[in-house]
């Protein structure tokens, strides 16, 4: 019996119903997109007559990128800034704190990790008044420096709790070699903790990165003037301001999430790699 008649017999009916599902799935996620990517190509014209197949290519519109573009550009550059010092920052301090309670042991240092990791079951949307009176007293209200500096304080207790786990299984010989070498605490985290920590250091990043690429309440509260909004409350106000312009909106929502989708496309093996890893040593 041949090769392909073997896979036809041996192939269920459950299979071919899980495969049907899974590509209903897929179809059922990409309908956003989808919708997205045609309308942003159209007049309101073309959008009211024909709203779900795309229009024909001579009536593409394609100067609704360079508007999108310019719309939301200054939303981009800010949230390029946010997102890359604060995951850059966070990450370091992670780092540094997640080493000290993974080789380290001082009076009291159980119970201070205790509390960072109580820290994990409140709620940020509760600490919403307290940290608007707090940025307030500080003259941090309406600058890019409170987003960074809220973020990398959000950002440490899952980093700190996952990788002192990481750090923990290094082995102790390759830290004893390093003192033997007369290596400081920050030349063992940078020649052996962080390239023993790769993978997962890469999706902490990832991670960080697209929480505050996504954050939207805390600008929202934050942010008054406009050219200082990032991506999330940039979009809803265009809108609402840009509301009957269907085409120009897909096409800066389009233009919002492609560094996303490029981010992804570059660092997926990566981010596998970090949740497989993360997988073993649990």
């Amino acid at each position: 019996m041949s090769h392909a008649s073997t896979t036809s017999v041996g192939r269920k009916p459950s299979d071919t119903l899980s495969h049907i599902i899974i590509w209903a799935i897929f179809a059922i996620e990409l309908l956003p997109f989808y919708m997205m990517l045609q309308m942003s190509v159209k007049t309101n014209t073309s959008f009211m007559t024909n709203p779900w197949l795309p229009a024909p290519p001579a009536d593409w519109q394609w100067s609704n990128f360079s508007y999108g573009l310019g719309l939301i550009g200054p939303y981009i550059a800010n949230t390029v800034f946010v997102a890359t010092l604060g995951t850059a920052a966070s990450l370091f301090l992670a780092i540094c704190a997640a080493y000290f309670f993974a080789r380290y042991r001082m009076p009291g240092s159980d119970i201070l990790f205790a509390m960072f990791m109580f820290l994990m079951l409140m709620p940020g949307v509760a600490n919403i008044v307290p940290l608007f009176t707090l940025l307030k007293s500080m003259n941090l209200l309406n600058t890019l420096w409170a987003l960074i500096i809220v973020g990398i304080a959000g950002g440490q207790v899952f980093a700190i709790f996952v990788l002192k786990n990481f750090i923990e299984e290094i082995p102790k010989d390759l830290f004893e070699a390093a003192e033997i070498d007369g290596a400081s605490h920050f030349q063992q985290m940078r020649n052996v903790v962080i390239p023993m920590s790769a993978p997962i250091i890469g999706t902490l990043a990832i991670l960080m990165f697209l929480g505050k690429w996504n954050d939207f309440m805390l600008p929202l509260i934050v942010m008054r003037d406009k050219e200082l909004f990032t991506l999330g409350v940039g979009l809803i106000y265009l809108n609402g301001e840009y509301v009957k312009q269907w085409g120009r909106i897909m096409a800066a929502f389009l233009i919002a999430s492609m560094p996303l989708i490029i981010m992804f496309l570059f660092t997926m093996k990566l981010f596998v790699r970090g949740l497989s890893g993360g997988a073993v040593k649990g």
